[in-house]
């Protein structure tokens, strides 16, 4: 299966884009690779969220001021 690539333009704090390049001269490997595994790392961690988040969905919830009632009501504030 052969995947084509996407060319996008994306603006870098300098500072950034001297590290970014230091890395990859010291990796060995291309700028577009390790931007390509930071996003995919990125939206992996995204997914993973979103799935705890499903997981936890029937769970009860209380709201922030509940918390501080109950805090307070069992001498914890």
């Amino acid at each position: 299966m052969s995947e084509t690539t996407k060319r996008s333009t994306i603006y870098f704090d300098p500072q950034l884009h001297a590290a970014l390049r230091l890395k990859s001269a010291h990796t060995h490997r291309s700028v577009s690779d390790i931007v390509n595994d930071a996003v995919r790392a990125a939206l992996a961690e995204d997914q993973e969220d979103l799935a705890a988040f499903e997981d936890r969905v029937a769970e009860p919830t209380m709201s922030y001021e509940a918390l501080l009632d109950d805090l307070k009501a069992n001498g914890k504030i």
